[in-house]
Formats: C-alpha cells, sequence, structure tokens
C-alpha cells in the first residue's frame, strides 16, 4: 500500500476513533477494521490524533497478573494509576454518574479495566476509594470513586501514555482519582 493511501486510512480511523470516542453517548458502532499496525507517532501527535488501534475488536487487555489490580507509577506526567503490570489506567469525562459509557466502537480503543472479585490495590493507594460497577455485558468494571477505569488500545508497553488528552476528554489518573490534564 502506497504511503499516501495509508496515512489516508489511517487519518480516516483516527477521526472515527475519534467522533466515537468523544460524542456524549459514545456508542458508535463499529465501521471499519482497525490496521494491525501502529502508526509511529510523536507524543505530540498522539495528543491531537489518536494512533488506531492496535488490539482487534473482540480482544480486551489480559488481566493483570501482578499481586495488585492497581497500582501507582511514576510517569512524565506525575504520579499515575496503572495495572499491575504496569499498563497506564484512563478516565472518560463523558463518564457520568459513576457509570460508564464506553461500548462498541469506544470500547475497542478504549477496554475497561474489568475484575472478577475485589478489587486488589498498592500498598500507597486508598483501597476504599475503589470499587465496581456492572457493565451493560454483566461484567464488572473497577472504577475509582465515580471515574471507571480503561486501557487505550494505542498503548504498546507498560507505562505508554498515548492516550492522554484525546479528544479534550480521555486523561491518565493520579491516585486520588483525579484526571491529570
Amino acid at each position: 500500500m502506497h504511503t499516501t493511501s495509508r496515512f489516508g486510512l489511517l487519518l480516516g480511523l483516527s477521526l472515527i476513533v475519534l467522533a466515537a470516542c468523544s460524542g456524549t453517548g459514545a456508542t458508535a458502532s463499529p465501521s471499519a477494521a482497525a490496521p494491525t499496525d501502529p502508526p509511529a507517532a510523536s507524543p505530540t501527535a498522539a495528543m491531537s490524533e489518536p494512533p488506531a488501534a492496535t488490539a482487534s475488536p473482540a480482544s480486551e487487555p489480559p488481566p493483570a497478573t501482578g499481586d495488585e489490580l492497581v497500582a501507582v507509577a511514576d510517569s512524565s506526567l506525575g504520579e499515575i494509576l496503572v495495572d499491575g503490570e504496569g499498563r497506564t489506567l484512563y478516565l472518560f469525562t463523558n463518564d457520568t454518574a459513576g457509570e460508564p459509557t464506553c461500548y462498541d466502537q469506544c470500547e475497542d480503543n478504549w477496554p475497561p479495566l474489568l475484575a472478577d472479585g475485589e478489587v486488589t490495590v498498592g500498598s500507597d493507594l486508598d483501597s476504599g476509594a475503589f470499587s465496581t460497577v456492572a457493565r451493560t455485558d454483566g461484567t464488572m468494571q473497577v472504577r475509582i470513586g465515580d471515574w471507571p477505569l480503561y486501557y487505550f488500545a494505542g498503548d504498546s508497553a507498560a507505562g505508554d501514555t498515548n492516550g492522554q488528552g484525546v479528544g479534550d476528554v480521555w486523561y491518565v489518573v493520579d491516585p486520588s482519582g483525579e484526571a491529570i490534564q
């Protein structure tokens, strides 16, 4: 595929993802398959134009296998919430009243952090701030305070924060449960 065609495809998919994940309901249905190669993007490009998702529509990040489901890590943005494997967690400012609103194509790009039971957190976190909330499919999503927590499919390694600021609605979370903007 020519570079120009690939760029056009990535730009088009990025606009679809942005539209699907920045609207109030964020329930757009999938309309295009995501490319399997992640685009090369600079950190500033990631903030204005999200990279295409690298996860397949039916895939979720594997469950964390560390001792904690949620922990704290140092990053260039300060201390942030991560899962037990160091993958960055995000909040979606369009979620209201503690209920997740990211489904369908939005969920393909922003998979929820799920828990099968008790939410275990690092010793430097207040375990009372964490709970779970039922999703429409019956799974239980972890939340801190009233913010359900998500991954970003454009993060490929522990410590990546490529989803920070996407659409002015997705932000990494500090240990107190506040968005880092």
